[in-house]
C-alpha cells in the first residue's frame, strides 16, 4: 500500500531542496529532474476548437474505459457538465462536495458516479478523503480541480488563511500533493486547476496574502486565488513530468452558474451577462459560454492527444492562451504574473508554509 507517512510530513525534504542561510531567508537549489524539465510554450498550437466548442465535440473519439477521474464541485454548474462527459467516455467518476445531499441527487442518474464529503476548507476533510481514495492503492488518471468561490466576504478558515484563497488554491494544493501516490499509479496523468481570466485582477501578494494587514477587497482575493491556479499548474507540471503527470490551468470563459451566488442581480445585470428578461446571453466570441462550452477546455486538457508532452499552461477555448501584457483589458488571454516560473516558485513555499505540507518529501 502506497500511502504518504502523515506522521512525519512535516520533516519531508523537497526535491528542490530548501535551505536556510544565516540570515534566515530561505534559497532553493533545484535538482536535476528540475533543471532538465523542457517548459512548454505559451502560445496556441492550432487545435482545431474554438470559442464556441462543446464538451462532447472535445470527447468525441477518446474511450476512457478503466480509467478514473475525479473532479472537485462535479455536481453543479462546469463541474456538472464535465462529469458527465468523462462518464460519455467511460471513466469511473469520483465527485468530492461540501454539500453531499446536493451532490448525490445531482448525480443520482449517472453511471459509475460516486459523491464523496469533501470541504476544501478543513484541513481534516480533505485528509480524510485523500486516505479514502489512496488508501485502496487505485490509480487517479485525471483530477480536475474545479470547485471554488468568487467574491465573498471575508471570511477565514481554521488556519486563519481567507477563504477564497484557502478553497480556490490551498485546499486544491493539498489534495493534489495527497493524491500525488494515485496519479502516479496512472502512469500518464492529467491535472486541470480551474483559473480564470479574473486572474487580471490581481498577483499573488506573497507578503500578506490572508489580508491580515490590507483592506479586503473581495474582487482582488478572487483576482490572487485565480492567479494561484495557473501558477500552481506551473510548479506542478515542473515536479509531475518525470512521473509522466502533466498539469494545466484553464480559463473556462464567462458562465452564469452558482459561482454568482455572492453578487447581486444589479452587479451580475451591471457585466452585460443577462438579457432584459434577466437570462445569460449567450455569446462564445465575447466569452459569454454555456455549461457545455465552458466544460470543454477542462475535457480538453485533461483528455486530448493534442497535448501529450505537454503541461504547465495556461488555455482557454480549447487551445493553449495568449500570453497578453499586465495592463491588457482584454478578457482573453495570460498576464506575465500567471506564468512567471519564479513567482510559481514562491507560491509553492508559501502554499507548504500555509497548509504544512512539504511536497515532494
Amino acid at each position: 500500500m502506497e500511502i504518504f507517512p502523515f506522521s512525519i510530513i512535516l520533516q519531508c525534504q523537497r526535491k528542490i531542496h530548501m535551505a536556510q542561510n544565516e540570515a534566515g531567508t530561505v534559497r532553493k537549489t533545484q535538482d536535476e529532474t528540475t533543471r532538465s524539465h523542457q517548459t512548454t510554450p505559451q502560445h496556441p498550437i492550432g487545435s482545431g476548437f474554438g470559442a464556441e466548442t462543446t464538451a462532447a465535440e472535445v470527447i468525441r473519439g477518446i474511450d476512457l474505459s478503466g480509467k478514473t477521474a475525479i473532479v472537485t464541485g462535479g455536481y453543479s454548474g462546469i463541474g456538472l457538465q464535465t462529469t458527465r462527459t468523462f462518464v460519455s467516455a467511460g471513466a469511473r467518476v469520483v465527485v468530492p462536495a461540501r454539500d453531499l445531499s446536493k451532490a448525490t441527487k445531482a448525480l443520482a442518474a449517472m453511471p459509475r458516479v460516486i459523491a464523496a464529503a469533501l470541504d476544501l476548507m478543513d484541513q481534516t476533510s480533505v485528509d480524510a478523503f485523500a486516505n479514502r481514495f489512496v488508501g485502496p492503492g487505485q490509480a487517479l488518471h485525471i483530477l480536475v480541480n474545479n470547485a471554488g468561490i468568487m467574491a465573498n466576504p471575508l471570511t477565514r478558515d481554521a488556519r486563519g488563511s481567507e477563504s477564497q484563497f484557502a478553497t480556490n488554491h490551498l485546499g486544491h494544493f493539498q489534495l493534489t500533493t495527497l493524491l500525488w501516490p494515485a496519479l502516479r499509479r496512472a502512469k500518464g496523468a492529467r491535472v486541470v486547476s480551474l483559473s480564470s481570466v479574473g486572474h487580471r485582477r490581481a498577483k499573488v501578494d506573497f507578503e500578506d496574502p490572508n489580508f491580515e494587514r490590507r483592506e479586503y477587497d473581495r474582487w482582488i482575493a478572487y483576482g490572487q486565488s485565480k492567479t494561484a491556479n495557473a501558477l500552481f499548474a506551473v510548479g506542478l507540471d515542473v515536479i509531475g513530468e518525470p512521473d509522466g503527470i502533466r498539469a494545466f490551468s484553464v480559463h473556462p470563459g464567462g458562465v452564469i452558474t452558482d459561482l454568482i451566488r455572492y453578487m447581486s442581480r444589479e452587479e451580475v445585470r451591471a457585466y452585460g451577462v443577462l438579457d432584459e428578461n434577466g437570462r445569460p446571453i449567450i455569446d462564445p466570441a465575447h466569452n459569454m459560454k454555456t455549461p457545455e462550452q465552458g466544460a470543454a477546455t477542462s475535457v480538453w486538457c485533461a483528455t486530448s492527444r493534442q497535448l501529450e508532452g505537454l503541461g504547465g499552461v495556461y488555455c482557454e477555448d480549447c487551445d493553449i492562451a495568449v500570453p497578453v501584457p499586465g495592463d491588457s483589458t482584454e478578457l482573453r488571454g495570460v498576464r506575465p504574473w500567471a506564468m512567471d516560473r519564479e513567482f510559481a516558485d514562491q507560491l509553492w513555499n508559501l502554499s507548504e508554509k500555509l497548509t504544512g505540507i512539504c511536497f515532494p518529501n
